[in-house]
């Protein structure tokens, strides 16, 4: 029914718009967890590759369009990925960070799907691309 690509596609949208909400990012000393939305900038990254994903979901009849923004929202994603690394680092002076919880990994799942529904979407554009140069 749909394109293996969409997908791909789509469990990167409930990895990037539902787990978040279910698992923390990390806890701190106090054993409290801390979740993407008491902070504004892991809750704007979220949704924006939330939003990416959905748009490309959307955009199906447009392939090329399609591969640019999943090339954007693994960027985005890297960013968001840097930020957790930067954060689990670079902590002094605020509260330390004890565990590392199952959040902080989303943004590479995330990643490896959109990689491949990347090469699901190049595969179709040089399917047609083929098809094209026999008529």
């Amino acid at each position: 029914m749909f394109r293996p690509q969409t997908y791909f596609l789509i469990v990167s949208l409930l990895i990037t718009g539902v787990l978040p909400f279910v698992f923390p990012l990390w806890k701190d000393n106090a054993g409290t967890p801390f979740y993407f939305m008491m902070d504004i900038v892991y809750s704007a990254l979220f949704g924006l590759s939330t939003t990416l994903s959905l748009l490309s979901i959307l955009s199906h009849k447009k392939r090329q369009q399609q591969f640019v923004m999943g090339r954007l929202n693994m960027i985005l994603n890297l960013i968001l990925l840097g930020l957790f690394v930067y954060r689990t680092l670079n902590a002094s002076g605020e509260t330390a960070i004890s565990e590392k919880g199952v959040g902080i990994f989303l943004p590479i799942i995330s990643i490896v799907f959109l990689v491949l529904a990347n090469k699901a979407i190049k595969k179709d554009e040089d399917l047609v691309k083929s098809v094209d140069r026999l008529r």
